[in-house]
């Protein structure tokens, strides 16, 4: 099985059967030989020290341990969740077990046998998905304008690797509220501006919107790389994108998706978009599994194959 840790106040156990659910189908569009799983803690990171965290996530790894293992349940990260605590899990479950088992998690950091391409791959996924759908309307994806809902890693490397598609990002936001330049964002100076103050806003641009401005703001492209259910049916009556790639998981509520189909709004599905983290961390595995490792070029390669290959089938189903 396969899946993420998010460590977030909203986590639920309906929300974990939910995403486990979700990670079952999404293995099985992009051909992972894998079932679905996820995992969860309901806290505020930022409530927390670094050591606190350490120490928590060390906790839940014991507990995990009967139920995970490299031929049982893989984890990986998730929403507020990374490579330093999928090192930590990695460490206490290996240190528990006497053994070295680098395949028990996935998305480390790649001195702890993480993959290279690993940090940028739903990112990656989102701008394959883009490309693909494009291609089908037979549109120029260079040159489009884009509109990218959350900021975190997902998105601003979704957005990075847009622009150098050709395409024009024009809006970002993160929880703080949105950036907008008709002209153009620099999508990896933005990225700088967050990590360096915590948000986007106050970067500079021309207008600052909030969150909903920015999901319906008239753009070709528009990629809602936030939590769920961020586009409601209310919302989705004024989204005016053409298309939508679904880089969060679920973002669109069922309602949503209803008005935006009968506008023949065209709609790349998370299951689809999103998997290339779960794509890559199915790569680290079996690179850890052979003890063999692979180059970024390689991974890259694979992941485009595995995410063009699905959307074919997608659109053949």
């Amino acid at each position: 099985y396969k899946g993420g840790i998010r460590y977030h106040p909203s986590v639920t156990r309906d929300e974990v059967i939910a995403l486990s659910g979700w990670m079952t189908i999404k293995t099985a569009v992009v051909s992972l030989p894998m079932g679905g799983a996820k995992g969860g803690i309901a806290l505020d990171p930022r409530a927390h020290s670094e050591a606190e965290l350490e120490r928590i996530t060390r906790a839940y790894a014991t507990e995990l341990r009967p139920f995970v293992g490299p031929d049982r349940d893989i984890p990986a990260p998730d929403v507020n969740t990374g490579q330093r605590e999928m090192n930590w899990f990695k460490d206490t479950y290996e240190t528990l077990e006497d053994t070295v088992a680098p395949g028990v998690i996935t998305g480390k950091a790649v001195s702890a046998g993480g993959s290279e391409g690993r940090v940028e791959a739903t990112g990656r996924s989102t701008m394959l998905a883009a490309r693909e759908a494009f291609d089908y309307l037979d549109r120029d994806l260079d040159g489009a304008t884009v509109a990218v809902q959350g900021y975190g890693n997902a998105g601003s490397v979704a957005a990075r690797l847009l622009d150098a598609q050709g395409a024009t990002v024009v809006a970002v936001s993160d929880s703080s509220g949105a950036v907008y330049d008709p002209d153009g964002l620099d999508a990896a100076a933005v990225k700088r501006f967050k990590t360096e103050t915590g948000s986007v806003t106050g970067f500079g641009a021309p207008s600052e919107l909030t969150n909903e401005e920015l999901l319906t703001l008239d753009v070709d492209l528009l990629v809602p790389a936030a939590l769920e259910n961020a586009i409601d049916a209310r919302i989705a009556r004024d989204v005016a994108a053409d298309v939508i790639v679904e880089t969060a998981n679920g973002p669109l509520t069922p309602d949503a998706d209803d008005v935006l189909g009968d506008r023949d709004v065209l709609i790349v599905p998370d299951i689809l978009a999103n998997a290339g983290g779960v794509t890559v961390s199915y790569f680290e595995w079996v690179q850890n599994r052979q003890r063999f490792y692979w180059t970024e070029e390689k991974v890259n390669e694979e992941l485009e194959r595995h995410i063009t290959n699905g959307f074919d089938d997608m659109i053949q189903a």
